[in-house]
């Protein structure tokens, strides 16, 4: 079976991301690196979780509120200068695209 382009994606993002946050300062790594971290596996959960027709809107509401908190962390991070404008911006278009994806999913389950 093919895995979903949501996935893949998804799974490219927090293949990037958990390299670029173990380069924060080590007074970070427990606030925002921990959050950034979490928060994205969290988000590839409640994609998870989505594939049961039982749980999926639950899950896909979560999913896009676990998006939300992800841009925040990474907004966060580039006003704290943690992450460069480069890097902040490739995990933006990122996230634009898996937005999209999830967008597309939760309105086909409508």
């Amino acid at each position: 079976m093919k895995e979903s382009p949501l996935f893949a994606k998804s799974y490219d993002f927090i293949r990037w991301l958990i390299p670029q946050t173990v380069k924060f300062p080590r007074n970070q790594r427990f606030v925002v690196t921990e959050r950034l971290q979490t928060t994205a596996m969290d988000f590839m959960e409640c994609l998870y979780q989505a594939t049961d027709k039982a749980q999926q809107t639950t899950a896909l509401k979560q999913a896009d509120v676990k998006l939300k908190q992800l841009r925040f962390y990474l907004r966060l991070s580039h006003d704290l200068t943690l992450l460069d404008t480069r890097r902040f911006e490739h995990a933006s278009l990122l996230l634009e695209e898996v937005g999209r994806l999830l967008g597309g999913w939760c309105k086909s389950t409508v």
